[in-house]
């Protein structure tokens, strides 16, 4: 505003140091030595005395302290310089002028310091030591007395003088304030606007100094904005009429406009976002009660001010999260709000009033595109945020900033929000033109990390947002086909965006609307090819430091290889398709699909029937025989997609598939159909009789009362009139006609006629869903006494014999169910069992019937599986019921045994495992080799059943096995080694320590070991080991299989024949996804073996090998 050079005396500058600055500040803070701070005093007259006894007395200082004659000179000369009135009438500017002054030669002597200051060379032998600070530095305590003059002055300098409306009133402050303004007289001169330009003036030309400034900003930089808003902008009430009448002048006003916004520039941004928001104000209140007032509402030249100080704000570089910041910074978040941030996630009226803010094109703006292209970017960083205490609700405004510009302007969304949100994805699509600089294999089109921020915001826009505008819809409709490659790739392995691209996929295919939903998976697995999918060229690979990474892949010359990769990617395609439509059942989609298969399978085969008659082949030109087998070609493959598909989702699908009558009588229709081509073609094969008598057993349940059916159902149900027409006429099997012509009859009159043959035709087909339901329900007439025994083992044992007597004709083992059933009072609710019921259950379990005792040990499982807290509470009695089972000879018992283990360590793994592995480890006088290969068999589904947890025990369980391949008995070598690789498999092959170990076994029991049985257990495992290495083999698997076949040249080596044929041809099928080295060996191997016959293999191969090791010698 005003120059901030004052002309000064250097000598004066040179002997006057900042603590004596500093001192006289504290001597008019200090009510006249009491020591208690003037904030306490509420008293008017004590507050005006206290001011003047402060100056009084710095004044005496002046003239009779000698050490504050430089001080004086100081002073005296800065405020010779000064253009404004230093005396008045009203203490309170007296005070406020002789403080300014203090200030101007606090920050002149500091600039001086600071100029003069030569920081010396620092010391080698302490590189360590600090420093040496500036002389202009402020103490802690220091610090604070300026603060406490700085409050002085703005209270008594600035606040007193805004007018009403104009940042917050001192009243509505502290006590102090409110005293303060009732002291302040407003009408001795200088007049209160020339008051406040002045402090206004002053307090930024001590802020030119950096700690000064920081101080007066930190703080006050509000109440400054407010005076500086009055000075520069507010209109005045009427036109003087002379020059000299006015208080400001234009040029002051002009200043003062330039001050506001250069400050506005330096601070920082979310500060100036907040000050401004509070000088804008809210709603409208009251002020005609002096007192009771709270705060008027700011004059409309101050809201338009704000507003307009605001947009450019926003407007700035990073000027979104500045505004975001300053809203959100007031709620309790980021630097300001500290533990309450979590608290502030709910205020989401608040994001929500941002986001609405923000998507509001400015009257500042050129156009709304203007606003668009500036804003965009910084909308999507806002995604990006990584403060965690802000991150929650950044998200939130950037979401729903996001969804509301989508929804008000959604063409300028598309083009600057959505298109470089998705950009990575359209990258990479098969009808995008990717440069020919990029056409190298190996090189990134789209990195990891940006490929897992596009995927990240594209979750959080569109599954977190949770709003199905068209906009979103169809720019997200181009690229699903990528997100499901990446979703079927992410299954391969474990990523952190597998889940994303689930929730998004999902998300998008319950939204669509069905037509659009089906083409799009029609595409993801290769039904439609229009679909936009990945590009040819493309590949994902797993990035090195973690992520998926999207590159060029490598060309394959194989042209087996090639054939090989496509169909293995279809495959799984196909599979994570129908792991993707498991979890749509409910909304209907999974039936639509499976539908749509069914229909599709018909109408492939009816036009491939139709060309195949339709065209000669005598009439055609070899051009167009192979374009017509090319078609043929492409035809069987999707009818062989096809049936891939109807078996997959006939596999994952449960019987909920179809949700509504629609869906069942469209699944009918298209059986019908089916039907009726294959009679016209005279190609019906019992699958497709079965299907249809099926069909139209569901359709005569459906009549007979299964589903409530209504008008409209009914109406739904007439579609199939016409197909039951046409199968009742043609179908040669006179059941079918008749039942045909009955549900004809049925549907035309709404259920009112029914004939016997569609409720038979409906409890056939119930019959076939439970086939167990009349064997149950005779065995529980043969075992109605089985509730009525008592405790007693003998009493038990009559009423079994009792019962076998009775159900002689049946000769059907109870189910575990039933037990459970006859067990369990008829009112007893499942989970709910009695220590009664279990005494009588674990009685059972020893029980001399198998039935009963196979029943009661199913029993028992269900109940750990249910996790049942009376079963739990005996798990020790119930581990050795379980254990002495295993020593039946009935199949039946001992698998049930062996469940009921599995079950127990499932739920008690630390306590059971152990003991397990000691038996399966004992010696045959413990235990008989069949018991300790059912504890095996327990192991493996132990081991199955804790999936990745599997991992924990695996030192215990490996070396447990080991053990068990130096057995004397035979089986128990081959079952130790079939479930040391079962066990390899489910670890991952991640052996650790242990590996060498495990290798060193394999090469021992393949060469030294007797038993035929074991030999080929160990090449078993061999061959599970580079089956689940694979590609990631590497030098030491090379290594390794050099061993193996140094093995079978030893003359003295057991493997012959046969054996040696399967493991070479095993290590021939590896050998393109070794290493060069490895694919050599056992193509040469194979080749050996091949050329002479099994009879001279380990001559060939000593020849090879031999050939071999001469080479290696020439090359080294």
């Amino acid at each position: 505003m005003a120059d901030s050079r004052q002309a000064t005396g250097s000598g004066a500058l040179e002997i006057c140091g900042l603590e004596r600055i500093l001192e006289a500040l504290k001597l008019l803070l200090s009510p006249g030595g009491s020591g208690s701070s003037s904030l306490q005093i509420t008293k008017h007259d004590v507050l005006l005395a206290t001011l003047k006894s402060n100056l009084s007395a710095l004044e005496d200082k002046f003239l009779q302290d000698p050490h504050w004659k430089k001080l004086k000179l100081l002073r005296d000369e800065i405020a010779n310089k000064a253009e404004w009135p230093q005396n008045s009438v009203d203490v309170t500017w007296n005070f406020t002028s002789q403080t300014l002054l203090l200030l101007l030669c606090l920050k002149e002597t500091m600039v001086h310091l600071a100029a003069d200051f030569t920081p010396g060379k620092p010391n080698p032998k302490t590189p360590e030591a600090a420093p040496a600070l500036s002389p202009d530095t402020l103490s802690i305590s220091q610090q604070k007395t300026v603060q406490s003059v700085l409050q002085f002055v703005v209270t008594l300098g600035v606040c007193p003088y805004l007018m009403p409306g104009v940042g917050v009133p001192l009243r509505c402050r502290t006590e102090f304030g409110a005293v303060v303004q009732d002291v302040v007289c407003l009408d001795a001169a200088p007049d209160v606007t020339q008051r406040l330009y002045i402090s206004c003036r002053v307090l930024l030309n001590v802020a030119q100094h950096a700690s000064l400034g920081s101080l007066i900003f930190c703080r006050h930089f509000g109440d400054i904005a407010a005076g500086l808003c009055q000075l520069g902008f507010c209109p005045p009430k009427r036109k003087p009429l002379k020059p000299e009448e006015e208080v400001l002048t234009q040029e002051e006003r002009a200043l003062s406009r330039e001050a506001l916004r250069d400050i506005l520039d330096q601070v920082y941004q979310p500060l100036a976002v907040r000050e401004l928001l509070i000088l804008q104000g809210g709603p409208p209140q009251s002020c005609t009660d002096v007192k009771t007032q709270v705060r008027c509402r700011a004059p409309a030249w101050l809201r338009r001010l704000c507003g307009q100080l605001l947009s450019e704000r926003l407007m700035r570089p990073s000027g979104v999260q500045a505004v975001v910041q300053g809203i959100l910074e007031g709620a309790g978040a980021g630097a300001a709000g500290g533990s309450d941030a979590e608290a502030t996630a709910a205020h989401w009226k608040k994001c929500d009033l941002t986001a609405k803010i923000l998507a509001s094109c400015p009257q500042q703006s050129l156009s709304p595109e203007d606003y668009y292209r500036d804003i965009c970017p910084q909308i999507l960083d806002l995604f990006h945020f990584q403060d965690k205490l802000t991150v929650r609700q950044f998200q939130r405004v950037a979401t729903t900033t996001f969804i509301t510009m989508s929804r008000e302007r959604p063409q300028l969304a598309a083009k600057y929000l959505l298109q470089p949100m998705l950009a990575p994805l359209h990258r990479i699509l098969n009808t995008a033109e990717i440069p020919e600089c990029d056409m190298v294999p190996g090189t990134v089109l789209v990195t990891g990390e940006e490929l897992s921020r596009c995927i990240e915001d594209v979750f959080k826009v569109y599954v977190v947002g949770n709003e199905p505008l068209t906009v979103l819809m169809d720019s997200l409709l181009p690229v699903l086909g990528v997100l499901f490659s990446l979703y079927c790739f992410t299954k391969q392995g474990v990523s952190h965006i597998r889940s994303l691209c689930q929730e998004i996929l999902l998300w998008i295919l319950g939204k669509l609307e069905r037509k659009k939903a089906i083409a799009s998976l029609k595409g993801f697995v290769g039904l439609d090819k229009s679909v936009p999918s990945l590009h040819s060229l493309c590949q994902f690979r797993a990035a090195t430091q973690g992520g998926i990474m999207i590159t060029i892949k490598e060309a394959i010359c194989d042209e087996d290889e090639a054939l090989y990769q496509k169909v293995s990617s279809e495959q799984r395609q196909v599979e994570h398709l129908g792991d993707l439509l498991s979890h749509c059942q409910e909304c209907g989609l999974a039936g639509d699909f499976f539908i749509f298969c069914l229909k599709e399978l018909t109408h492939v085969a009816m036009e491939e029937e139709a060309e195949l008659k339709t065209q000669p082949f005598s009439s055609k030109s070899l051009l167009e025989l192979e374009q017509r087998q090319a078609l043929l070609v492409e035809g069987q493959a999707q009818k062989l997609l096809v049936l891939q598909l109807m078996a997959v989702l006939c596999e994952r699908m449960s019987e909920q598939i179809f949700t509504n009558v629609t869906q069942v009588v469209d699944f009918v229709a298209a059986t019908l159909q089916r039907a009726c081509a294959s009679l016209a073609h005279q190609t019906e094969s019992t699958v497709e009789s079965q299907t249809l008598s099926m069909s139209m057993g569901l359709v005569a349940v459906m009549l007979g009362g299964a589903v409530q059916l209504k008008s409209s159902d009914f109406a739904v149900l007439k579609q199939l009139l016409p197909l039951l027409e046409k199968v009742s006429n043609t179908h040669p099997d006179p059941v079918i006609q008749e039942l045909a012509a009955d549900l004809r009859i049925t549907i035309s009159t709404h259920g009112a006629f029914s004939t016997e043959a569609v409720s038979v035709a409906a409890q056939g087909t119930l019959n076939k869903k439970d086939p167990e339901r009349k064997i149950e329900e005779r065995q529980q007439k043969c075992q109605g006494r089985y509730t009525d025994v008592s405790h007693s083992h003998l009493k038990q044992q009559q009423s079994h014999e009792k019962s076998n007597q009775t159900g002689l004709k049946s000769c059907l083992p109870l189910t575990p169910q039933e037990v459970s059933e006859h067990s369990t009072p008829a009112n007893q609710k499942s989970g709910s069992i009695t220590t009664e019921q279990l005494q009588e259950i674990l009685l059972s379990a020893y029980d001399p019937q198998v039935p009963t005792r196979a029943a009661a040990l199913r029993t028992l499982s269900c109940w750990i599986e249910q996790r049942e807290t009376r079963a739990l509470e005996v798990q020790e009695k119930l581990l050795k019921v379980f254990l002495e089972n295993l020593e039946h000879e009935d199949t039946f018992v001992y698998l049930s045994a062996i469940q009921g283990v599995a079950l127990l360590t499932d739920v008690y793994p630390e306590k059971i495992l152990l003991g397990l592995l000691a038996q399966y480890d004992s010696s045959k006088d413990k235990h008989t080799p069949e018991t300790r290969m059912k504890v095996g068999e327990v192991l493996m589904r132990i081991v199955r059943a804790l999936g990745d947890m599997v991992s924990k025990y695996r030192e215990p369980l490996i070396h447990t096995f080991l053990r068990g391949v130096r057995d004397p008995d035979s089986a128990h070598r081959a079952s130790s080694l079939s479930n040391l690789g079962e066990l390899c498999q489910r670890l991952d092959f991640l052996l650790g320590p242990v590996v060498h170990e495990v290798t060193a076994c394999l090469i021992a029991v393949a060469k030294t070991d007797r038993e035929v049985q074991v030999r080929r257990a160990a090449i078993h495992v061999i061959v599970l080991l580079l089956r689940g290495l694979s590609q990631k083999a590497t030098e030491v698997v090379a290594q390794w299989i050099e061993r193996r076949t140094g093995m079978w040249k030893d003359p003295g080596s057991r493997p012959r024949g046969r054996q040696l044929e399967r493991g070479l041809i095993w290590l021939e099928q590896r050998a393109h996804q070794l290493r060069p080295k490895v694919a050599g060996s056992s193509r040469g191997l194979l080749g050996l073996l091949k050329a002479r016959g099994q009879g001279t293999c380990e001559k060939a191969i000593n020849e090879q090998l031999r050939s071999r090791n001469a080479q290696r010698e020439t090359d080294d």
